[in-house]
């Protein structure tokens, strides 16, 4: 089975994550996925046998749109999702955050996730009108399953590496973990 399978497969077995992608997708919004956590932390809870999900701190909803990069637009779609559903929204339009992470404009929603600091971590799925579920991956998923935290060479910021993984404690929630510098 194709890993992309598998992952559809557990987060359409997870009700929260299945709620949350129903709900993202009624916003219509063009290029989106929620990444981050929102599958990592999934993939990485069923290859350490975990039995119940580990809980996240936020569901990262992130879109491209060129139109209009206000940052009242993002904060008026995690109120519109949230009065849905009280998870807790993140919601980032990708067209304006090169600004924060100084980096040339970007030209989508899998561009940007391609500059973030771990490889593992740009990983994102989105839901269609029919159910079905697309994983979003532009450096792949191979290392979500080979039980690594990797830097992101585009991302060239050890510091930002090492702070996250010490925010994170990505190894004492997953031990069978190890950093693949």
């Amino acid at each position: 089975m194709k890993r992309e399978t598998l992952i559809a497969q557990w987060i359409t077995a997870d009700p929260m994550r299945m709620e949350a992608l129903t709900l993202a997708s009624t916003l219509g919004l063009k290029d989106w996925c929620l990444a981050a956590g929102f599958v990592r932390n999934l993939v990485w809870d069923k290859t350490h046998g975990f039995s119940n999900a580990t809980t996240l701190n936020d569901i990262d909803l992130i879109y491209f749109d060129a139109e209009d990069v206000s940052e009242s637009r993002e904060k008026a779609l995690e109120r519109h999702l949230y009065a849905m559903a009280a998870l807790p929204w993140s919601v980032k339009n990708q067209a304006r955050m090169h600004h924060r992470n100084s980096d040339s404009p970007y030209t989508s929603t899998a561009d940007a996730m391609s500059y973030w600091v771990e490889v593992e971590t740009a990983v994102g799925a989105r839901i269609d009108t029919e159910g079905h579920i697309t994983i979003v991956a532009p450096l792949g998923i191979d290392r979500l399953f080979d039980y690594t935290i990797t830097p992101n060479v585009k991302r060239l910021k050890p510091n930002a590496f090492k702070q996250r993984m010490h925010d994170k404690n990505w190894l004492k929630t997953w031990p069978k973990l190890a950093v693949n510098n």
